[in-house]
């Protein structure tokens, strides 16, 4: 059954199956614990269980079984630690091949695997001593350490072996004739004398070492500006890096970011979970800079990886109405975690609705506003696989361009990373390995209906001027449906600020409004209806601009 889309559990009745001698369930979409009931499979050589979303700890009860040579279980979400027993039955030879005790439970019990993969689950602690003799990439992508039981041969001397000191911690476990043949023997003089110099250096060294550390952090200022750390904080983090992952998105250096940014003094928007920069690239271009308002020391496994699947998400798009990711910056010292976009140099609508001159804004140019917004919409949920929704869906997520284009830029989605990254406690080890792959993740959160309502009340508030909620005003939504539905009163939607408007085009933008802000979601059409209504009923030409307004005649002089 290997290779298919099979859901759900793994079925504890397979364990029924005495006969059985291969399961492969490899390459499926199981989910939930291995059952414990496979101890049960006496006769079965092989288990393919790879690349599924298995979770739970590895049963032990799988040691049982002796005739098993082949078990993969790489790729899923196994955790805990892998089930060894008892090594004190166990004996390792020059080559690392094991003797089971009778005693012993786990895979230690079990004979000896011709083909084992652990590889990329949660696993924690130690490799067991039983399973040493398999290759190092049996035990990637997990948190387990792995000590060596071979230990390296030291020199002999005068035919006496190196390590008395193990041999006296096991004479009570020897034959009394062994103890008495190695009783006698010892080191040189000379050799101890050395060891003991070079022992008093050694510490001596380390000491100094420690001291000038010390004072020289208590010598630099305690003051922690934005990505910038005290050097008493940890100095380095490194962090598994999918490289296909981020292999073609362009990574920039903080120092060059730094430069373009003015020491990143130039600051254009705040947010709890991030700042925004705005800069300028030796090449005359102009960048906004987000930077992830984090500590290190809060800086999980999982956050890096869910960094990364965000980035490769934002990478991928690209359409005029979208803002474009130009790359990020990823570093350890100091630490760093920024995303570099496009900037559009307009700022962004909710500031021209609301802080700047209304009149810059006229019908037409909100009409073309609105249909480059619900093209980008058009784009993100229905032209590339998978779909993208914007996390906040407002008009601070339109940045305009130069000509007043619109540009969709999901500053906020770095909250949704966060909020996915808390379901999980991934972490660092000590080796700097992380304990997760990008495809065990959860995907990003797909919020088509959201962005459909959103985008109704949007469109309210760039035909009237007002905040989606203001506490002298109250609700948009609740104040513009006493005019929304009828004809009559319709024009009172209209931003007082604006001299013209076309009336056939504001019945349209009221019809598309009620349509995206039914309160049943089913009901609500696809992004492709809502713009195929915008495009083909609201005329945007600029002769229906010089007709609205005797001014747009000197405009377009001036721009000419």
């Amino acid at each position: 059954m290997h290779g298919n889309k099979l859901l759900g559990v793994i079925p504890k009745e397979l364990s029924l199956l005495k006969n059985l001698l291969v399961l492969d369930l490899g390459i499926n979409e199981l989910t939930g614990p291995i059952p414990p009931e496979f101890g049960n499979l006496t006769s079965i050589m092989k288990i393919n269980l790879e690349s599924n979303g298995l979770t739970g700890s590895l049963p032990a009860e799988l040691g049982n079984l002796r005739n098993l040579k082949e078990l993969r279980l790489d790729r899923n979400r196994l955790q805990g630690t892998i089930p060894a027993g008892s090594n004190v039955g166990w004996t390792s030879n020059m080559h690392r091949m094991y003797a089971p005790g009778s005693n012993s439970t786990g895979f230690c019990r079990s004979s000896q695997f011709h083909k084992a993969d652990f590889s990329y689950n949660f696993f924690v602690g130690s490799i067991p001593k039983c399973l040493e003799y398999l290759p190092r990439t049996s035990f990637q992508g997990n948190c387990l350490q792995h000590k060596d039981i071979k230990q390296r041969p030291k020199k002999q001397c005068d035919g006496v072996s190196p390590i008395k000191s193990h041999a006296e911690a096991n004479q009570k476990h020897q034959p009394l004739d062994y103890q008495s043949k190695h009783q006698g023997t010892s080191r040189p003089t000379w050799l101890l004398a050395l060891e003991v110099v070079t022992g008093v250096m050694v510490g001596s060294l380390f000491l100094v070492a420690l001291l000038t550390a010390f004072q020289k952090c208590n010598t630099k200022s305690s003051l922690i500006i934005p990505w910038k750390k005290s050097a008493s904080e940890k100095e380095h983090v490194s962090v598994y890096i999918d490289s296909e992952l981020l292999k073609d998105v362009v990574r920039f250096s903080r120092p060059d970011l730094e430069v373009a940014c003015e020491d990143f003094s130039n600051i254009i928007g705040t947010s709890p979970d991030s700042v925004v920069y705005k800069g300028n690239m030796r090449g005359g271009s102009e960048i906004a800079v987000i930077s992830l308002c984090i500590k290190e020391e809060n800086w999980t496994g999982f956050l890096e990886l869910y960094f990364q699947k965000e980035v490769a998400d934002l990478a991928r798009l690209g359409h005029e109405n979208t803002g474009k990711l130009l790359g990020y910056c990823s570093e350890s010292v100091p630490f760093t975690r920024m995303l570099v976009f496009e900037y559009a140099c307009n700022g962004t609508l909710y500031e021209h609705l609301h802080y700047g001159e209304g009149c810059q804004l006229s019908w037409t140019r909100r009409m073309k506003i609105i249909i480059g917004i619900a093209r980008g919409l058009k784009y993100l949920h229905s032209e590339i696989e998978p779909p993208f929704t914007i996390s906040e869906l407002n008009s601070s997520a339109v940045y305009l361009t130069e000509d007043f284009s619109p540009k969709l830029v999901d500053f906020e989605s770095w909250k949704g990373v966060i909020a996915r990254s808390e379901k999980y406690s991934g972490s660092i080890d000590n080796q700097g390995s992380i304990c997760v792959l990008p495809n065990s993740l959860e995907a990003r959160y797909l919020d088509i209906q959201g962005n459909l309502y959103a985008f109704g009340v949007l469109l309210l508030e760039i035909i009237s001027g007002r905040p989606p909620y203001c506490k002298d005003k109250g609700c948009l939504l609740d104040w513009a449906k006493e005019y929304i539905e009828l004809p009559e009163v319709m024009s009172y939607l209209v931003d007082p600020e604006l001299k013209h408007f076309k009336y056939e085009d504001l019945m349209v933008i009221c019809e598309v409004v009620n349509l995206c802000i039914n309160e049943d979601p089913t009901k609500r059409p696809q992004m492709q209806v809502i713009c195929n209504m915008l495009e083909t009923r609201i005329d945007t030409t600029v002769a229906i601009e010089l007709k609205s307004s005797s001014l747009a005649w000197a405009e377009l002089a001036l721009s000419s």
